[in-house]
């Protein structure tokens, strides 16, 4: 591959954007410079008007191996500080954009790229992905791809995995919640297709503003969430957006969202 190859490519299929990992010789390591990128093309992404829907996959054996270990092993503190503050703004965009993520998980991914996938919204992964946190095998607690994990299955399997390090299968990270669907390798791409145009088809208004009140809500109490959460249905019932999706409804065809942008 050619030093100046792009370390992330984007795709256009309709209202879905796929952006793909793109550095097989290096296990999609996340590297400075694949965050910048990666960062870079999901804010892309989520200024473009035609998006609705935004898939994250990766192209090799491997969908991403996490942190650059050649990289960090020749960087000292400041520069560590640099890569892992990248890292945690790159996860932290993914529940932050207004359009849902999906990770197409073909293979395995570990320790930042475990994180990586659970920062995702939504996650379909072929039967033969696997899923691991090995960071204690080379001296370092997954501690940052442990935040994620552990907000997606219980407390004592991530746990599990972080201390061990040993994979699990995808159909077991399906039974905890990390994936949301497994499927055949060769029906990979098109169940993630399918998935996203389902999204695809709603008001990206009301996608956008439910995806937001979701992360935001499941910090709160269970009282305190639905506190929050009556007058968010009462203006979202009230909404242009709703109004059309009844009329539509009652009306037997289909709706004609408001412009969002």
């Amino acid at each position: 591959m050619s030093a100046t190859s792009p370390l992330v490519l984007r795709e256009q299929l309709d209202a879905v954007a796929i952006l793909t990992l793109n550095q097989p010789e290096k296990r999609n390591a996340l590297s400075k410079a694949l965050l910048e990128q990666l960062h870079a093309a999901l804010n892309a992404a989520e200024q473009d008007k035609f998006t609705r829907v935004i898939i994250l996959k990766a192209n090799g054996p491997v969908f991403s191996a996490g942190h650059d270990l050649k990289e960090m092993a020749a960087s000292n503190k400041d520069e560590l500080q640099g890569i892992f503050h990248l890292c945690t703004q790159v996860m932290e965009l993914l529940p932050s954009l207004a359009k849902p993520v999906i990770a197409q998980v073909h293979a395995l991914a570990t320790a930042a790229g475990c994180q990586l996938v659970a920062s995702c919204d939504l996650v379909v992964a072929a039967v033969n992905a696997q899923f691991a946190t090995p960071g204690v095998k080379v001296g370092l607690f997954c501690t940052t791809p442990g935040i994620p994990l552990s907000r997606a299955i219980p407390a004592k399997k991530a746990l599990e995995m972080l201390f061990t390090g040993e994979p699990i299968s995808a159909e077991e990270a399906c039974r905890l919640g990390l994936v949301n669907r497994v499927v055949p390798a060769e029906q990979l791409e098109e169940a993630t297709l399918t998935l996203a145009r389902k999204i695809a088809w709603a008001s990206p208004r009301v996608i956008a503003q439910g995806k937001r009140d979701f992360y935001r809500l499941l910090a709160l109490d269970r009282a305190a969430a639905y506190r929050s959460a009556e007058p968010i249905m009462v203006e979202a019932a009230a909404s242009p957006d709703c109004q059309e999706g009844i009329a539509a409804f009652l009306g037997k065809r289909a709706p004609a969202w408001p412009e969002w942008f």
